[in-house]
């Protein structure tokens, strides 16, 4: 961003979710339940939020979302490989957009292999194309049989809300 629109930044300040939530955990602004969500879950690597944000803006967003969902999941686990050398879900570029559900399907048997393998119930997938790439398409053609949440919908639903009295 700072590349294309410097002038933004005289006025506003940009953060991605994942810094968001990160800034409202550790400043106690929230506060969640690690026991709501006790199945095994994963963490989703997004093409967008690693690689792509790495090479545009110099950033990449792995351990974020992880500690993240360390905050609300007790039994994270990884798919392998991960972070920079993650596989795509088969959704990306557009591709989910796109009328070629059966390539996406195609292409995202890899990540649907890691999944598996992961023993996870619940992944955590924070780009809205993977979420819906992994529960509409990878879910049902590879019948994983798992729950895919946003991170914003994991800590929503893990949220402790403060009793008024």
């Amino acid at each position: 961003m700072n590349r294309w629109f410097p002038e933004v930044f005289n006025e506003f300040k940009i953060v991605s979710v994942f810094e968001l939530l990160m800034e409202y955990i550790r400043a106690g602004k929230i506060q969640l339940d690690n026991t709501i969500h006790t199945m095994p879950a994963v963490f989703h690597d997004p093409c967008n939020y690693g690689r792509k944000s790495f090479r545009a803006f110099g950033q990449a967003f792995f351990e974020e979302g992880r500690d993240i969902s360390r905050a609300c999941c007790p039994d994270l686990r990884e798919m392998y490989p991960n972070r920079m050398e993650a596989y795509c879900c088969g959704a990306g570029g557009g591709a989910w957009a796109m009328p070629f559900s059966a390539e996406r399907v195609y292409y995202g048997r890899t990540k649907a292999r890691q999944i598996s393998e992961s023993g996870a119930h619940l992944v955590i997938a924070p780009c809205h194309n993977c979420r819906d790439q992994i529960m509409k398409s990878l879910n049902k053609e590879y019948d994983l049989g798992i729950e895919v949440k946003y991170i914003w919908e994991l800590v929503a639903d893990s949220l402790i809300m403060p009793n008024k009295q």
